[in-house]
């Protein structure tokens, strides 16, 4: 089973296109569909990107948005479907 992930990682720019089930709503923010658990997926993140700050958040539906970086509310809907 996948979950939706927020991610929040504030002045760290976090590679969506390198991340399978990502999306990049802005810099230091985007979502993750994974089967990771929320604790993985923290630790993950925290490896690769050794980010000073950050924060991985379940989400239970697709956000609504807006003033993001273009493209990403088509690249949220396809993620939704996955």
């Amino acid at each position: 089973m996948t979950t939706l992930y927020l991610i929040y990682a504030p002045g760290v720019t976090v590679d969506a296109r390198a991340i399978e089930g990502s999306v990049e709503l802005m810099p230091g923010l985007c979502l993750i569909r994974t089967e990771q658990t929320r604790s993985q997926l923290y630790h993950a993140i925290k490896r690769r990107l050794d980010p000073e700050q950050f924060l991985v958040a379940p989400l239970s539906d697709l956000p609504k948005f807006k003033g993001m970086t273009a493209g990403a509310s088509k690249a949220v809907r396809r993620l939704g479907r996955l």
